[in-house]
């Protein structure tokens, strides 16, 4: 009995620890989101006086209109958005079909595809060689070098690879009997099958592409081409902000300052990986769990 009451009791112990030190952790996590989101609602020049931690102190959309107005900011955005649906769709449907050609055992050469494969993960041209490369391709200020160089990901080949080579195998041969060919397989029988790990590959590439700012920044002079990130990334990098200043309709007003338009677009930039990220959890999970454990 006593044992089991000390045990008891250690369990308490540790249940009450871990609680606190999961609620810190929370804390430190969530509370710069809230500290960004408390003052990207409040009154631009009270904000500028400090103090506000909890809740804004004046209330106001000010900001958010400017951002919403400014048409730099917002072709920024249509572009962010407009690569990330596309390079996702892109990504997820030809790394697909390179995994599930990889993942048929009588491949011929199959083993020396994965061998050379997983030699890019430890190696990379570098950066002035790809430079050079995306110049030579004539993709410098041209908006598919956001889609064609993000393609493929040995990474994601190799998740997608160990689910399809959990499907049974009854699925492709009961297709194949009744006349399906290796197109109408994978397409039909294996694709829907594989929503979970092609909503997980999607979560990862989708993030991937809305916070790419690097990009943009390297191969983009054309600012109607740079997408939010990058757009953000200039603003906030440069010693002056009244180049986003300018960019609101009437300049600037007594409500809205350079700081205030800042946080605003960031609230904008990242609410929508926020909302998304729940509606594909469910997916996310399963998918990591068969690409990783399984494999």
């Amino acid at each position: 009995m006593l044992t089991s009451s000390r045990r008891t009791r250690g369990e308490m112990i540790f249940d009450i620890g871990n609680t606190i030190f999961m609620i810190f952790i929370c804390f430190v996590t969530i509370y710069p989101i809230w500290y960004v989101l408390v003052n990207a609602f409040n009154e631009g020049t009270d904000a500028m006086r400090g103090g506000i931690y909890w809740w804004p102190r004046m209330f106001s959309l000010e900001s958010f209109k400017a951002v919403f107005q400014s048409e730099g900011i917002m072709q920024a955005m249509w572009i962010t958005v407009a690569k990330t649906i596309i390079g996702t769709f892109i990504h997820v449907l030809f790394t697909a079909m390179v995994a599930y050609a990889l993942s048929r055992r009588d491949l011929i050469g199959g083993k020396l595809y994965i061998w050379i494969g997983t030699i890019t993960l430890f190696f990379s041209g570098g950066l002035i060689p790809t430079f050079l490369l995306m110049k030579d391709l004539q993709l410098l200020d041209n908006f598919m070098v956001y889609i064609i160089p993000a393609m493929f990901s040995f990474f994601d080949l190799i998740i997608f690879m160990t689910f399809f080579r959990e499907i049974p195998d009854g699925l492709e041969e009961a297709a194949r009997i009744d006349g399906a060919n290796d197109w109408s397989i994978f397409l039909r029988v294996v694709l829907p099958v594989s929503m979970p790990v092609v909503a997980t590959i999607g979560l990862f590439h989708g993030v991937y592409q809305w916070n790419d700012y690097f990009t943009g920044m390297i191969y983009m002079n054309d600012t109607s081409l740079q997408p939010i990130q990058t757009y953000l990334y200039r603003v906030v990098a440069e010693s002056s902000s009244n180049q986003m200043l300018a960019a609101v309709p009437g300049g600037i007003t007594r409500s809205v300052t350079s700081q205030s338009i800042k946080l605003a677009t960031m609230v904008v930039t990242t609410m929508p990986i926020v909302f998304v990220y729940p509606f594909l959890q469910k997916y996310f999970v399963k998918g990591m769990m068969i690409g990783s454990i399984k494999g």
